[in-house]
């Protein structure tokens, strides 16, 4: 895809309250980090009072992950949970505005000469994120000392869609964003040796995924962390990522590559991505994204669980 370009069109005053938005969080993100981080805590607390669908959503969640907690227990977390989301909403525009230097400051990376191998071998790299509410931040630090490309769907507000993609790929001089339907790119890029972020910890429905146990649940599981590896000659080199407490930024961990993926089948390969995702989800419940509906596709005679 083309670099994003202002238009004269986004100056029609369809799009003035979105432009006065964007100004007014502009100057608030201009805070200390820690004060940002308070404010965040603020709004999780707004959400979890307002968003009733969100926060059915999440409890529903962690009730099927974590039963053996008592539900004051999960409660607690799941107020922990908003509390991380809302953080979240000022990590992005800290991640599309801040100085590149005092965005930096923030940032813990381990294992990053994982992906320096690989591209030194000339060969592409999975990227094999989880979707924790850490996500765009993570992504612009590790893009600071990697280039990464990544799987991109438009916004349909073309203001937004532009402020968005300026600031995520100001990390990444050159840095292609593939459509996320787009296989034969995704392919192409694997295949010239460079790392793609990819996430394979959502529900996308039936089509090309099978059902494998999630937390013990069977939960829709796509295939094509599989095949992408195995057409683009790539690695799978999972990431994590975790926001350290007190203010103190963020660890970004670099794992070292699956060994033997592509395995002897995509239900054992779904199974073992599952695994790994649960693991690690287990190791921060809190920031993990809980409102979305993991197992919203149920096997055939199932009843819904939402």
């Amino acid at each position: 895809m083309q670099r994003p370009r202002f238009q004269s069109a986004f100056l029609h005053p369809r799009h003035w309250p979105l432009w006065v938005g964007l100004g007014a969080l502009w100057l608030v993100v201009q805070l200390p980090y820690r004060a940002l981080m308070t404010l965040g805590s603020g709004l999780g607390a707004l959400m979890y009072r307002f968003a009733r669908k969100r926060r059915h959503i999440a409890r529903r969640n962690l009730e099927l992950c974590f039963p053996a907690l008592t539900t004051a227990e999960r409660e607690h977390l799941l107020r922990e949970n908003f509390a991380s989301t809302g953080k979240a909403f000022f990590e992005m525009p800290i991640s599309w505005w801040w100085p590149r230097a005092r965005l930096a400051r923030l940032a813990h990376i381990e294992g990053l000469e994982h992906l320096q191998d690989a591209q030194r071998d000339g060969q592409g790299a999975i990227l094999m994120s989880l979707h924790f509410t850490t996500l765009e931040i993570g992504a612009a630090l590790l893009g600071q000392r990697h280039t990464i490309d990544g799987m991109y769907r438009e916004h349909d507000n073309p203001v937004f869609d532009y402020i968005q993609r300026r600031g995520r790929e100001r990390h990444n001089a050159d840095a292609t964003a593939i459509e996320r339907e787009d296989v034969r790119a995704m392919l192409k890029v694997l295949r010239a040796g460079r790392a793609i972020w990819y996430a394979p910890d959502q529900d996308y429905g039936r089509k090309q995924s099978l059902f494998v146990p999630f937390f013990g649940i069977p939960a829709a599981t796509v295939t094509a962390t599989t095949k992408f590896a195995r057409l683009g000659r790539a690695r799978v080199i999972p990431m994590t990522q975790r926001r350290l407490p007190g203010g103190k930024g963020y660890v970004l961990c670099i794992h070292p590559p699956l060994e033997d993926f592509p395995g002897d089948s995509e239900e054992a390969d779904c199974l073992r991505i599952n695994q790994w995702v649960e693991r690690h989800v287990r190791a921060c419940p809190e920031q993990y994204l809980w409102a979305h509906r993991r197992f919203k596709t149920r096997p055939e005679g199932e009843p819904r669980i939402y």
